[in-house]
């Protein structure tokens, strides 16, 4: 059996987007709530057999495709039904209130794995039925989730055009030691932790954020952040042009940059490591296959397949057991186990507290 896909649609995705094929979609309508995603999906009554998979389309999803889904429906047997969408979280929501969801499995970011697990919108899981997800990491999942697919975000710089290239966060505040033009992202999600981990802050001691500390530690950059820039293909553009000498940046899209221009170099030194993962909405229509299509997804063999395709890490570390992941790709992968040692894991549950949303708050107050 193989894998469908209707569109492919990911806004932000850290590789050179692919303009994709245009073809007839349906609407989707649920109790009356419109413009909901362009859709190629099972029906609710579907038989046994089948699973409808969301995720964000682009290259990224063609390249699960190749590397897990395609495989997945053969070795189970089933059909995968693919839909893409940016942002899965508002149809997350409306097909839960149906009671009678069409979307089986959700590749989506942990804080709305965290978010639908809190406000029952989501399956619990049982990993006693997803041995693989169970053998994997406890950092690397939730009563709800289980981590797909790993990427970092990094330092990126011109080798040709600063004296001194800087290898942490540190380094990249040191404008008197490390003269040159700088880009932050604008949100508060990693700048807040660059910011502490330039002050000292211990990696593994991030957590709970001291807001107050990493908002006085932005204050200092503030001046000389040429650009705060909103999206990945903006970062991206920004390095390849010259236009800043470092930046904050997606190890993806630094990924692709270094391959156009020789001159751009990125580190996973101090990288804040992140990850999307792997959801089941509450009472699913395939809730059987969901779940085995689940396990099958996050197995090592076919985990160690993505990186085949695309510059992501594989979610469950002991695909770099396999075999399949030579020493050289391992070391351009964010969760390689060398990599992911220099780097920090973002919490999500911190993002997710009343904190983190009061964080968040005070960083549009910051950027006024």
């Amino acid at each position: 059996m193989t894998s469908t896909i209707c569109s492919l649609n990911r806004l932000e995705d850290p590789v050179v987007i692919k303009k994709p094929m245009l073809r007839p979609l349906a609407a989707v309508l649920i109790l009356g709530v419109a413009n909901l995603a362009p859709a190629c999906l099972t029906p609710a009554f579907a038989a046994a057999g089948k699973i409808t998979f969301v995720s964000q389309g682009g290259t990224y999803q063609e390249a699960q495709t190749k590397a897990i889904l395609d495989p997945a429906a053969k070795q189970l047997n089933i059909t995968v039904n693919q839909d893409s969408i940016p942002d899965a979280w508002p149809q997350i929501k409306a097909q839960a209130a149906t009671g009678k969801p069409i979307w089986d499995v959700v590749d989506t970011p942990t804080s709305n794995c965290l978010r639908g697990g809190k406000e029952g919108l989501l399956e619990k899981l049982d990993f006693s039925k997803i041995p693989n997800a169970a053998a994997m990491p406890e950092k690397y999942r939730t009563p709800y989730s289980v981590a797909y697919e790993f990427y970092s975000t990094v330092i990126g710089y011109n080798k040709k055009t600063l004296k001194k290239v800087p290898q942490n966060w540190a380094d990249f505040w040191n404008v008197k030691a490390f003269p040159g033009t700088r880009a932050l992202r604008n949100d508060p999600q990693t700048v807040l932790e660059a910011a502490l981990l330039a002050d000292g802050v211990p990696r593994d001691k991030l957590y709970p954020l001291d807001v107050d500390r990493a908002f006085k530690k932005l204050q200092q950059i503030k001046p000389d952040v040429t650009v705060w820039w909103t999206s990945g293909g903006q970062s991206a553009q920004l390095l390849h042009d010259g236009e800043v000498d470092m930046t904050m940046i997606w190890n993806g899209r630094a990924s692709a940059v270094r391959k156009d221009n020789p001159d751009v170099d990125f580190t996973f030194n101090d990288g804040i490591l992140q990850n999307t993962q792997l959801c089941v909405l509450k009472n699913a229509p395939n809730l059987p296959e969901a779940i085995k299509f689940v396990n099958a997804a996050v197995s090592p063999e076919l985990q160690a397949n993505l990186p085949l395709y695309i510059d992501y890490g594989p979610g469950n570390p002991a695909a770099f057991k396999t075999g399949k992941i030579d020493a050289k790709r391992a070391s351009e992968l964010p969760s390689s186990p060398e990599n992911a040692s220099k780097q920090a894991l973002m919490s999500e549950e911190w993002w997710a507290s009343d904190a983190g949303v009061q964080a968040k708050a005070r960083w549009l107050k910051f950027m006024q």
